[in-house]
């Protein structure tokens, strides 16, 4: 499947032209699946994070419940921008993506526009890192200035926050920081060859790959809690949150910012295959849960919770059959 690479505005012209396992069974009772035929990609993240070990582990549960023929495509990508760009221009059919990259795309188009995208489900929550070595002299955002910093891959949701906080810590992420634009892999090779001081990550909690670094090179993630508010009352889209002690070797908790996950389809998606979907997202929890410890929090109750974002008339159907919507 090409890769699409689209500016902003090419993306919000593409927008304007375009109990569960008992909910299950009704669906697919005979002989035969009506989506058999049905072919999904799923466009991720970069290999390391959660995004994408999520979207293994749901191809393969979607392929089984929904009788696919073939297995999903799980796509590979810089993360929540690219995943729109994905999504709109109909290379990816299901994509992951955060809150606050959806409410940006959403503040240039009505979020009750019947072409924008539309939510299956809130996912769980994304935890932003700000990775250091454990022997280096940082110990909060303002003392990165001068530092080789990557802040996020291009087309990522990473880089729109570590914008945000570092602008918010008073550092320009152009003149005060050198700033590299690596995704999670490289982010993570970098750190571990010395050739970087810090990294920005938001993800699931724990992300592999900061738990592979970790098991070889001691590390500590910056706490935020001196520009925490402050973020928070400019972008209202972040909640507080905290990384627990003992979370990959670090001492201490630490004061971090929680970003929203959702998994997004088009909205023209029939509402039989949205309805389907989701119903085996719940279905199947506990394989979720065995492919990543963020699964854990994944709950139907707060999966109704994607503000601002619009859920797809399927997926409404589906909550409303649980009596969670």
């Amino acid at each position: 499947m090409a890769r699409a690479e689209l500016s902003r505005r090419q993306l919000l012209r593409l927008l304007g032209a375009s109990g569960a396992a008992a909910v299950l069974a009704p669906v697919l009772s005979g002989c035969a699946s009506p989506f058999r035929d049905v072919r999904i990609a799923i466009a991720t993240g970069g290999t390391q994070g959660v995004y994408y070990t999520l979207g293994g582990a749901l191809a393969d549960i979607w392929q089984d419940q929904l009788r696919l023929a073939a297995r999903p495509q799980v796509l590979p990508t810089a993360g929540s921008v690219q995943n729109l760009t994905l999504l709109a221009s109909g290379s990816a059919d299901i994509a992951f993506s955060q809150v606050d990259t959806i409410a940006d795309l959403l503040s240039e188009t009505a979020a009750d526009d019947p072409r924008a995208p539309r939510a299956l489900a809130r996912i769980y929550d994304d935890v932003v890192h700000v990775v250091v070595r454990a022997d280096s002299r940082f110990h909060r955002l303002a003392d990165l200035r001068g530092a080789r910093v990557s802040i996020g891959a291009k087309d990522s949701g990473v880089e729109p926050i570590a914008r945000r906080l570092l602008a918010t810590a008073g550092l320009n992420p152009e003149r005060d920081v050198q700033p590299i634009r690596f995704g999670i892999n490289e982010s993570v090779e970098a750190m571990r060859s010395d050739t970087i001081d810090a990294f920005f990550w938001s993800g699931g909690l724990p992300t592999r790959g900061v738990s592979d670094l970790a098991a070889t090179v001691p590390i500590r993630l910056l706490d935020l809690g001196d520009v925490r508010g402050l973020v928070r009352a400019a972008y209202p889209v972040y909640s507080a949150g905290t990384v627990p002690a003992s979370s990959y070797g670090i001492p201490e908790p630490v004061s971090t910012l929680l970003v929203r996950n959702f998994l997004l389809v088009p909205a023209s998606m029939r509402a039989d295959l949205a309805e389907a979907l989701t119903g085996a997202l719940f279905a199947e929890q506990p394989r979720l849960r065995a492919a990543s410890p963020a699964a854990l929090t994944i709950d139907a109750r707060a999966a109704i919770g994607t503000q601002p974002v619009a859920l797809h008339r399927g997926a409404q159907r589906f909550y409303r059959s649980t009596k969670s919507f």
